[in-house]
């Protein structure tokens, strides 16, 4: 049976008569590494204050680790990671008060990890937190969440303040942290290279609901763009399984589909003698096509 460390059915969450997620269901298993993507203003960090439990939902529920989130134990926060978009330090504190605060809540501290991300990133123990920018704050939170090497990592754009260089060390450092295929992974993010070059799935949140829920590479082979010539006006929708977008110029319709297979071509070129050229689309073109 498939032990799914984050967990939502019909999750709902309204402020006043303003709804923002209407109804969401995502379930994701250990060892998953996935994107969470979707427009500014989407609903991620709702969702995301909703499953660590800081928010209470409005209708439906939602769970991490087998529990309900509104009622996670000591226990299970122990086994959770989590930065938030705006990293919360105390500005009297140097970067090594810090840390050595942080660490005494987790018996499983790797004291040798956190050294060598903060090398990597440099940031100076000495440094008070008060002064340092918002990038250095993003990669202080980011070291404090991966400290205990948690079992469940929860990021709420978390490369939002970094440098391209820092997002590239970040990056690894989630793929680092990922490698035994037993730490599962959720991060919010609006840029869709990040996704490519960490996660193994993408979830796309729109209108307060999760609209796909995908492994990337099956996306990517579902995923196709059409240009279909000597279809104008013969070629309807219905002929073209899974109809994301549809244009007509002339004798030319371009078509993007979800549910591409192998065979399509040739069967429209059966069924209505029509010429097609299939299209690769990268993770931004998938995105643009589900809005």
């Amino acid at each position: 049976m498939t032990e799914f460390l984050i967990e939502t059915q019909g999750l709902r969450k309204s402020f006043g008569k303003v709804e923002v997620l209407r109804g969401v269901d995502l379930a994701i298993p250990r060892g998953e590494v996935t994107g969470l993507l979707g427009t500014n203003g989407a609903g991620k960090s709702t969702l995301i204050r909703c499953l660590l439990g800081l928010l209470r939902p409005t209708g439906g529920t939602a769970s991490l680790l087998g529990c309900t989130s509104w009622e996670l134990a000591d226990a299970e926060k122990s086994r959770l990671g989590y930065v938030a978009q705006e990293v919360q330090l105390f500005a009297s504190f140097r970067v090594r008060d810090m840390v050595g605060y942080t660490a005494a809540f987790y018996s499983q501290w790797d004291a040798n990890l956190v050294r060598e991300l903060l090398e990597r990133w440099e940031l100076p123990e000495s440094k008070s937190c008060g002064v340092l920018s918002a990038g250095e704050r993003q990669k202080l939170g980011i070291v404090l969440a991966l400290g205990h090497r948690p079992e469940l990592l929860i990021l709420d754009e978390p490369a939002a303040s970094l440098d391209p260089q820092a997002r590239r060390l970040f990056l690894e450092s989630v793929l680092q942290l990922a490698a035994d295929g037993e730490r599962t992974i959720l991060f919010s993010t609006h840029i869709t290279s990040d996704i490519e070059r960490a996660a193994s799935h993408l979830a796309i949140l729109q209108g307060g609901v999760v609209r796909l829920h995908s492994d990337l590479d099956g996306l990517k082979d579902r995923v196709k763009r059409l240009r279909i010539t000597g279809g104008g006006g013969r070629l309807k929708a219905e002929d073209v399984p899974g109809v994301l977008k549809w244009s007509e110029q002339g004798e030319v319709v371009q078509v993007t589909t979800d549910r591409y297979s192998p065979d399509l071509p040739q069967r429209l070129h059966e069924q209505r003698g029509v010429e097609v050229l299939v299209e690769d689309l990268n993770l931004e073109d998938v995105f643009l096509a589900f809005h």
